[in-house]
Parts: structure tokens; sequence; C-alpha cells
């Protein structure tokens, strides 16, 4: 199913989760510092990845309700996500599952989350999220690109 329009703005910061999870993924593989990676996932969450759960759960999530099972596996995500980038335990654990729970997150949300939200969004569900869905363009932090 081709996504409609409004919902394109989070679609495309899934490609940027989607980046994370792999670089987080190929700074393990290539032995990089922890503390590193760690420090970019630090601020992919603080610079995008709060603003984007928010956005759904205040915008998205509500066209088909907060309680259908689908949005509860979502905020389930959400909630695991939230505590995997603030947990001060292991550091290779916490990364691990924090590129694993990514990826299993936006491809549920875009594979089967987002068609039964387009399915059921009305005109007046379209005029409201086009206003409130305006995302300004990613700025990638290259100040350690350590994925390289």
């Amino acid at each position: 199913m081709k996504r409609i329009e409004e919902l394109r703005p989070l679609s495309h910061e899934h490609h940027y989760v989607l980046q994370l999870s792999w670089k987080i993924r190929t700074g393990i593989k290539k032995g990089v510092e922890l503390e590193r990676i760690k420090n970019y996932t630090d601020w992919f969450y603080k610079n995008l990845l709060k603003a984007h759960m928010n956005a759904e759960l205040e915008h998205v999530f509500p066209i088909i309700g907060l309680d259908h099972k689908l949005v509860k596996k979502a905020l389930s995500h959400h909630r695991r996500l939230n505590k995997l980038f603030n947990d001060k335990g292991s550091l290779m654990r916490s990364l691990s599952l924090i590129e694993e729970e990514l990826e299993t997150a936006v491809r549920f949300e875009e594979r089967i989350l987002f068609k039964e939200i387009q399915e059921h969004t009305t005109e007046k569900d379209l005029d409201s999220l086009k206003t409130k869905l305006k995302r300004g363009k990613f700025e990638e932090n290259t100040s350690d690109e350590f994925w390289l």
C-alpha cells in the first residue's frame, strides 16, 4: 500500500531510524568504542526519536484509538525504546537491544500499523495531519561518523 502524503514525514523519519539501527550494528561490528556509539544514539534520541514518537502518540495513533491492539503494540515498542535509551547498565546489551528494537518497531509501524491507520483516516484527520506533522529537514550529526 502506498503511503499517504500526510504520513510521509514520519515514514521519512523511519528511514533515519533504520539507518541508526544500521549504524549501531556497523559500529559494534567494527569494534568502535561503545561510548562513541552511545553518544551518537543519545544525540539521535534527543534530536529526532523522542519528537517522532510523541508525534505518533499525539496525532497519528488516535486516528484508530489508543486502545487499538496495534497501537498498544506500538506503544509497547516506544516504552521499551525509552527504557533502553535511558538504561545505565551494560552498554553492549543496551545498544544491541536498541538496534533490534528500532528495526522491529519501524518494520511493524510501516508494514502493519500505518496501513491500518490509512484505512481509517478521514478527511478531517488528513487536514489535521497536514498541519501537525510538518517536520523540519533532519540534520545529521557528523561530529563522529564512527560507522564509516
